[in-house]
C-alpha cells in the first residue's frame, strides 16, 4: 500500500496529539491557509491568538500547515476523526472542505475565518475589511508626495477586490484627483506565497510613480514592503500590525483581528459558551483598524492622526458609507 509523505505527516500528528490529549475532553486544534503560519500576516495572525490562548490558560493544540488544496480536508477530517473540537479553519478557501467533514462529524465544535458556513456545529467570522482598508487608504493619499499610491493583492478573488475597494475610496476621500495602480498577483492559491513576484509588482508600481503601496497579499506581501522600503518609498502592511518589519518605512498596517477571533473560539469551546451563526466585525465592533506604534509615529502627522480618526468616527456612526465589494462589485473610482 502507498503511503504519502502528507499521510504519514498526519498519522504522525494524530498519534502524537491523541497521547498529548487522550485525558483531555477540549481539544483545540488549527488549520491554517496556505502560505504557513509565520506569513507575517494572516496565518500568524491566527496563530497569535492560539498561542495567547495557551500561555493565558495553558492549553495546548495542535495545528496543521497545508501545501496544497487538498490537504486541507484532509486535515480537518483527521483532527475530527481524532476528538479535537475545536477545530479552526483558516481562509474562504477552506468553506467547501468544511461543509463536507462539518456534516461528517455533527458533535466536533468548527470555526472559519473569512467565510461562511451555515452548519449547526460551524462559528463563523467574517471581516469588513474595507472600512479598515478606508483608513489605510486616506493616510496613503496624506502621506503620498507624487499623488500615486499602489496596490499589491495576493489571489484575484472578491474578498481581496474588497480590500482595494475600500482602499481606493480612503485615497479619493481625501485627494480626489491621486492615482491608485492596482496588480493581482496570480489565480490561485500559490498567489499567497510570492514574495519575488510581490517584490516585482511593487517595483513596477513605483516605476510609475507610486511612493506608498498597500498589500493585502499574505507572504508574497513580503517582497512587496521590501522592494517599496528599499525604494525609499512607504509601504503598508495587512492583517498583523507589520510595522516592525521595517521601522520609519512602513506608514501603517491595517489590523485585521483574527487573533481575538481564534482566541474567542478556544474560550468559547471550553467554556461551554461556543455557538455556531455568523459574525461580522467592523471598525465599531474592534474587527479592524490601522496601527500606531513607535515604529510609525514620525510618520504619522497630528493633521493625518485628526483625519484618520474623524474618518474613523463617522464610519462608526454611519456618517460614512465604505462601498463592500462582496455585496456590489462596481466599485465607485
Amino acid at each position: 500500500m502507498k503511503v504519502t509523505t502528507f499521510g504519514l505527516a498526519l498519522a504522525g500528528l494524530a498519534f502524537s496529539a491523541g497521547a498529548a490529549f487522550a485525558q483531555d475532553a477540549f481539544k483545540p486544534a488549527v488549520v491554517y491557509d496556505l502560505g504557513g503560519k509565520f506569513d507575517k500576516s494572516f496565518n500568524e495572525g491566527v496563530h497569535m491568538g492560539a498561542e495567547k490562548y495557551k500561555k493565558e490558560t495553558g492549553t495546548d493544540y495542535r495545528d496543521f500547515e497545508p501545501q496544497n488544496d487538498a490537504q486541507r480536508e484532509q486535515a480537518l477530517r483527521r483532527f475530527a476523526r481524532d476528538g479535537f473540537s475545536p477545530i479552526v479553519a483558516v481562509g474562504f478557501s477552506q468553506e467547501t472542505a468544511l461543509k463536507k467533514v462539518a456534516d461528517e462529524f455533527p458533535k466536533t465544535k468548527f470555526a472559519i475565518i473569512d467565510a461562511v458556513v451555515e452548519k449547526p456545529n460551524v462559528q463563523s467570522t467574517v471581516f469588513k475589511e474595507h472600512e479598515g482598508s478606508f483608513l489605510v487608504g486616506l493616510l496613503a493619499a496624506q502621506a503620498s508626495k507624487s499623488g500615486k499610491v499602489g496596490f499589491v493583492g495576493g489571489m484575484d478573488i472578491p474578498l481581496i477586490r474588497k480590500f482595494a475597494c475600500g482602499y481606493v475610496q480612503g485615497v479619493k476621500y481625501a485627494k480626489k484627483d491621486a492615482e491608485v495602480f492596482q496588480n493581482m498577483t496570480g489565480t490561485t492559491g500559490a498567489a499567497w506565497a510570492d514574495p519575488v513576484k510581490g517584490g516585482e509588482l511593487a517595483k513596477s508600481q513605483i516605476d510609475r510613480g507610486a511612493d506608498v503601496i498597500y498589500h493585502a497579499a499574505g507572504g508574497t506581501g513580503i517582497g512587496v514592503l521590501r522592494a517599496t522600503a528599499d525604494a525609499g518609498k512607504l509601504g503598508i502592511g495587512v492583517d498583523s500590525n507589520q510595522n516592525a518589519l521595517h521601522p520609519g518605512k512602513m506608514l501603517t498596517s491595517m489590523v485585521k483581528r483574527v487573533d481575538i477571533a481564534t482566541y474567542n473560539v478556544f474560550d468559547q469551546a471550553k467554556k461551554n459558551t461556543f455557538k455556531p451563526g455568523v459574525s461580522v466585525l467592523g471598525l465599531k465592533e474592534g474587527g479592524v483598524d490601522w496601527a500606531l506604534d513607535d515604529n510609525n509615529k514620525a510618520l504619522i502627522t497630528p493633521d493625518m492622526k485628526a483625519s484618520v480618526d474623524k474618518a474613523s468616527d463617522g464610519i462608526k456612526s454611519g456618517a460614512i458609507t465604505v462601498h463592500d465589494y462582496m455585496a456590489d462589485s462596481k466599485c465607485p473610482m
